[in-house]
């Protein structure tokens, strides 16, 4: 690190919170880092699009030299016009990575003293957002797929496909041989027919990939998708299901467990793909070698992901 420059954006990050606090002094530290996480090539001007340089006026702007622009290095995205410092916002992200099991809502309106649980819950789901990467690479080799039940209370009643009272989400993960996973999606869908589950698989998984399912045969058409379609009918094998296909069975579990203790089963079914979604970016860097790493991740994809007002948050109008 050049200690005239600051800490740079893709080759820093913070290992331990002294470092953090002291990396990230004010708010023109944390536009520095911001600057180097959205034009990590060099700087160019949304304006006239060109990549010049630039210096920062008396209002935290980068001003073009070729142009003349004045550009807010928060403009376009989650930050776009916060009324709350940026260091604020770093102080969330670190709070949010740096928990082994996420933070809650309520975790995060002590922690920062805000004096809504709305503004915390908001905060929550704009960086929830951030962490689903536009063009993420899809999933490749041998992938595990199928469905899982999750919310609702249930006393009797059908167990599985038909479930009353459930939301129905879908599971995609990489199995490695001769064990071990590898990459993990997930999506909240509304039935288990093929017209919600072959979408879905052909979405996150690359043409070619081998997909294991169960019997059931909303998965019929994988194979004139380009995929090669492993059927395993649990009732001829006579194994339980969680010997035959490990990986998804393994994700539901863990991810059911992660919901009631950090969140304690408390979402709503249009909200619940939030909650997936900070999951997914939490085990697909599970190997991480420090929860700095995952600050950066998020710092970086924040300033890739457009704003998202109040408003589209509660009622999910936008596609991730």
């Amino acid at each position: 690190m050049d200690d005239r420059m600051g800490p740079k954006a893709g080759s820093d990050y913070p290992r331990t919170y002294q470092e953090f606090v002291e990396w990230f002094r004010d708010d023109a530290a944390c536009r520095r880092y911001l600057k180097e996480c959205r034009w990590a090539q060099g700087f160019q001007c949304p304006q006239c699009g060109k990549k010049v340089q630039t210096w920062t006026t008396a209002r935290g702007y980068l001003h073009c030299r070729d142009c003349g622009a004045e550009v807010s290095v928060t403009a376009g995205t989650v930050f776009e016009r916060t009324r709350i410092s940026l260091r604020t916002w770093f102080a969330a992200m670190w709070f949010v990575t740096s928990q082994k099991d996420g933070a809650s809502a309520l975790g995060l309106k002590r922690v920062l003293g805000f004096g809504s649980y709305q503004t915390a819950w908001t905060w929550l789901h704009k960086l929830r957002c951030a962490m689903v990467r536009p063009g993420r690479d899809r999933l490749c080799g041998r992938i595990e797929v199928d469905e899982t039940y999750v919310g609702g209370s249930r006393v009797g009643g059908k167990r599985g496909r038909g479930s009353e009272g459930k939301e129905i989400v879908v599971i995609a993960v990489e199995v490695h041989s001769p064990k071990g996973f590898g990459r993990v999606r997930m999506r909240r869908i509304s039935d288990v027919s093929g017209s919600s589950l072959v979408p879905f698989v052909c979405e996150v998984a690359e043409p070619g990939s081998a997909i294991l399912t169960d019997g059931w045969g909303g998965y019929n058409q994988l194979s004139k998708c380009g995929y090669g379609h492993e059927r395993v009918v649990l009732s001829d094998t006579g194994d339980p299901s969680h010997i035959r296909m490990p990986g998804v069975h393994r994700i539901a579990a863990l991810v059911k467990r992660w919901l009631l203790s950090t969140h304690q089963g408390s979402f709503s079914a249009k909200h619940l793909e939030y909650y997936l979604d900070e999951y997914t970016f939490r085990f697909n860097r599970r190997t991480a070698r420090s929860r700095g790493l995952l600050f950066y991740r998020l710092v970086e994809q924040a300033v890739q992901t457009a704003p998202l007002p109040y408003r589209q948050i509660v009622e999910r109008k936008h596609n991730i």
